[in-house]
């Protein structure tokens, strides 16, 4: 399919786009007598199921956070038939199998190619090759159970056809963007289609919530059913990243998706409900989708207000972070290393460790360091941990050109490692710590966002090391000076 193919307007249109949840509780024959605690959400889900029913789309896109996910590339489904069942819960009588649209998905990773995401087509082979399965996952399954289940009542076969995708974890502006390709994929293909996109919000609501008790969850709750409800979407790129870690939410980026599915167009949103009874929050909302609205357009604005903050950091970034920035520019730009300063501020040590921290959106887009000093001098360290962490962490690909401008850099400088005897003698607030088990070796900064206890670090260490829970491990902690 040619780009000129991809871009021209035809009879396609995004006739429907919801939000839901996708707890499989709410399935009866999971639920077994539960389900009634979320009688609202299944009401809204069976309003949802109706009025897809009466548009009659060809194709239902739906977009989740359980199947194959990548760091920098989202998954489409690419298989000729999709199917799944509740098995893992109990209930493997339950079982679903549509069509995969693949002439839609074709074009959705064409037009997500054009505006440069990354996307990754999840045939048999490909997921076997990454250990995946290409069986639909709970975040799909269970508001299509919803959608199929008047069909299936009347035994009355399926009639829209699938695509099921996975998102990446990219930054909110690149989630609305690939949402964006959704849309211009539609209209290129002809199709008439609804989106569902499936996200739990907070998953720590109660004290006996799956993830813990946190006081953000019910912030984060609140501040998502008010902004959908006005369609305030310039405030979901708003939300300070603390806050989105501390709800622990799996639904953000499939609405940020949906919404950019809907740039463009009239929007009249309405929030059908929403519950906790479980400690996790479920809402479901129509965005009320309509026609052109040349008006609403706001991804450049979102840009625009990105770019304008990241420069206002930069006029005020320390010297330790101006040279790492200058050194990733000048190589991502030119392959050029730049030489090595004179000399840094004179409180700072001759040799360290280092750490190089780049973000994207909010998102962290890479990160290398040494926990010992590798190079002659504290500059050379920084910069040859810059380029390391632009150009070498296997979880990313390497930053280009075009994300020079919006990224943001941090730098830490690591104090000598000390031995601790107990887990008592941490704190994840002030101190890094270091595991060590039979030659294997974890690290964890300090001052990381949703890790508020000693024993958190610990584990996420320990997993990080690839070292199980109950083994031994020699402990270690350490300073940081972290330079913005």
């Amino acid at each position: 399919m040619s780009q000129s193919t991809v871009t021209r307007e035809e009879a396609g249109r995004l006739l429907y786009a919801a939000l839901t949840p996708h707890p499989p509780i709410m399935v009866p024959a999971v639920g077994r007598g539960q389900e009634v605690r979320v009688a609202e959400t299944i009401q809204a889900m069976r309003r949802v199921s109706r009025e897809i029913e009466e548009i009659k789309p060809e194709t239902v896109i739906v977009i989740s956070p359980h199947g194959p996910m990548f760091q920098d590339a989202v998954a489409l489904a690419g298989t000729p038939q999709l199917s799944g069942d509740f098995a893992q819960f109990g209930a493997s009588q339950i079982r679903l199998s549509l069509a995969n649209d693949l002439r839609l998905v074709e074009a959705i990773q064409e037009a997500a190619g054009n505006c440069e995401i990354p996307t990754v087509l999840m045939t048999e082979a490909r997921a076997r090759r990454y250990s995946q399965s290409t069986a639909l996952d709970h975040g799909a399954l269970v508001p299509l159970f919803y959608l199929t289940e008047p069909y299936l009542n009347r035994e009355q076969p399926i009639p829209f056809q699938l695509v099921s995708i996975t998102y990446a974890l990219l930054s909110l502006p690149e989630q609305y963007r690939f949402g964006m390709a959704i849309q211009e994929a539609i209209r290129a293909t002809g199709r008439q289609a609804a989106i569902i996109a499936s996200g739990d919000l907070s998953h720590r609501l109660t004290l006996d919530a799956p993830a813990g008790y946190r006081p953000e969850g019910e912030e984060f709750d609140r501040e998502l059913v008010r902004i959908t409800a006005s369609a305030q979407i310039q405030d979901l790129f708003r939300l300070p990243s603390v806050l989105i870690e501390r709800a622990g939410e799996c639904g953000l980026r499939s609405f940020v998706i949906a919404w950019g599915a809907a740039e463009g167009l009239q929007v009249r949103p309405e929030v059908y409900s929403y519950q906790g009874p479980f400690g996790v929050g479920y809402m479901v909302a129509n965005l009320g989708v309509g026609g052109s609205d040349p008006n609403r357009r706001i991804l450049t604005a979102l840009l625009d207000e990105q770019r304008r903050r990241v420069n206002a950091g930069r006029e005020q970034e320390s010297a330790v972070v101006h040279m790492a920035r200058a050194g990733i520019e000048a190589f991502v730009r030119r392959e050029q290393v730049v030489d090595s300063p004179a000399e840094l501020p004179p409180e700072l040590p001759e040799r360290a460790g280092v750490f190089v921290s780049i973000k994207k959106g909010g998102q962290l887009r890479g990160c290398i360091g040494t926990t010992e000093p590798t190079q002659e001098t504290l500059a050379a360290e920084i910069l040859s941990n810059a380029i390391q962490a632009a150009t070498r962490d296997p979880r990313f690909s390497p930053i280009q050109v075009r994300e020079l401008p919006d990224l943001e850099y941090s730098v830490d400088i690591l104090g000598v490692p000390e031995s601790v005897e107990d887990v008592g003698q941490l704190d994840p607030d002030r101190y890094g710590v270091i595991v060590n088990s039979g030659g294997r070796r974890g690290l964890l900064l300090p001052e990381l966002e949703g890790v508020e206890t000693a024993e958190q670090q610990l584990t996420i260490a320990r997993r990080k090391a690839g070292i199980g829970p109950g083994e031994p491990v020699r402990l270690e902690r350490f300073t940081v000076r972290r330079f913005k």
